[in-house]
């Protein structure tokens, strides 16, 4: 063991993770939505934000579109 390092030498270490770190953002949801989304975090032991992530990430992989009468804002605009 030396006595003494030169750490001016080191590199910065960049793990290859670092590229799937999840980006923070802001959402609204109906307390329900919350709701069962953290009791189904108890009941399967996983955090709630990893559960809702994993059911978007599963919609979107998917290529699924919602299947409700849903109406853009856009189309309700135009009819008023």
């Amino acid at each position: 063991m030396k006595k003494e390092y030169d750490f001016k030498k080191l590199k910065k270490a960049e793990p290859k993770y670092l590229k799937r770190i999840k980006e923070p953002v802001t959402i609204r949801l109906d307390p329900a939505v919350i709701a069962y989304f953290k009791d189904l975090a108890e009941k399967t032991d996983l955090p709630y934000q990893t559960l809702v992530n994993y059911v978007l990430r599963d919609y979107a992989l998917h290529g699924l579109s919602p299947t409700a009468n849903w109406e853009s804002a856009k189309n309700k605009k135009s009819r008023a």
